[in-house]
């Protein structure tokens, strides 16, 4: 072979410029700092003092570092220490909003996953007469806003006494919601019949089936709709927001906002803010961070017919 064959041949087999991988790369690049970024500004700002941050900082290192923030998070600073740096000297009561949004989280989790499994189990195995129909209704529950509902569900809550309750924060999404539902169905009917019909030979029924079989088979989707659960009960606001008038009854995300509220002269307690939102999504990011391949995994599986 020559040397202008080998030359051609070595040119013609190179490999071509990866330009669609290194867009993709650096579209993912972008959306990571952009999602990164706040999160460390929160860090950055609960970890500064406010005098620094009203008097206009803008270094990207925490201005005029303290830890005066998280001190007074947990109740463990005096009156007058906040005051001096920033805060209003107003205590806000982090351990018990923390253990009501634990409550609350765990309620609705474990109501609403066991009672959507239920559910899903009627829609997807058992046979009766409009089964599509009203499933096809149930569905319909997806398209309408949560807001539409917060109305009628007070009005039940207040006529039932459970208004400033953890039971009256919980109720209304404790039994089941269009989507757990679904999702559920969706990977119960891939279960393969001949599994329920060999066990319904053996002498178990319907519902023995449904604990003894269908439910440890189900064990990867359960676990990622209790993560997806609790993460969305303990982010809610507003629904908390409106049932709750007392510390009593007061769940995390609505402590923030009465802490929020506590403004002292110089304007709102920013770096406090910051610090207690921080010590509350710590949990969500690291049981996110723990579950996120399987909650992967399960919503792709879920969605093979």
């Amino acid at each position: 072979m020559t040397a202008a064959a080998v030359s051609a041949h070595t040119v013609g087999s190179a490999k071509p410029f990866p330009i669609g991988k290194v867009l993709a790369w650096t579209f993912m690049g972008i959306i990571m700092v952009i999602t990164i970024v706040p999160f460390y500004w929160m860090i950055r700002t609960a970890l500064s003092s406010n005098a620094a941050l009203y008097s206009g900082s803008s270094s990207l290192l925490p201005a005029n570092f303290n830890v005066g923030s998280f001190a007074r998070v947990f109740g463990i600073q005096t009156g007058e220490a906040a005051i001096a740096q920033g805060g209003s000297g107003q205590s806000i009561d982090f351990w018990r909003y923390l253990g009501n949004s634990l409550v609350v989280a765990s309620l609705v989790t474990a109501g609403q996953v066991f009672f959507s499994a239920c559910a899903a189990y009627a829609f997807s195995r058992l046979k009766w007469r409009g089964r599509d129909v009203v499933y096809s209704l149930f569905l319909g529950g997806l398209m309408v806003p949560a807001i539409f509902t917060f109305l009628p569900n007070f009005v039940l809550i207040k006529n039932l006494g459970l208004i400033d309750s953890l039971l009256g924060i919980s109720l209304p999404t404790m039994l089941m919601t269009p989507f757990a539902v679904f999702f559920l169905r969706q990977f119960f009917m891939n279960v393969p019949v001949e599994l329920e019909e060999a066990a319904l030979l053996d002498g178990s029924s319907k519902i023995g089936n449904f604990f003894r079989l269908i439910l440890p088979m189900s064990s990867a989707p359960i676990a990622t709709l209790s993560v997806l659960t609790f993460i969305a009960s303990w982010n809610d606001y507003f629904w908390p927001l409106m049932v709750s008038y007392s510390d009593n009854s007061r769940v995390l995300t609505v402590g923030l906002g009465v802490f929020k509220a506590q403004t002292p002269q110089t304007g709102p307690d920013w770096s406090g803010l910051m610090a207690a939102t921080l010590i509350a999504a710590i949990p969500m990011l690291v049981l996110f961070a723990l579950s996120a391949k399987r909650i992967v995994n399960s919503i792709g599986f879920s969605g093979i017919k």
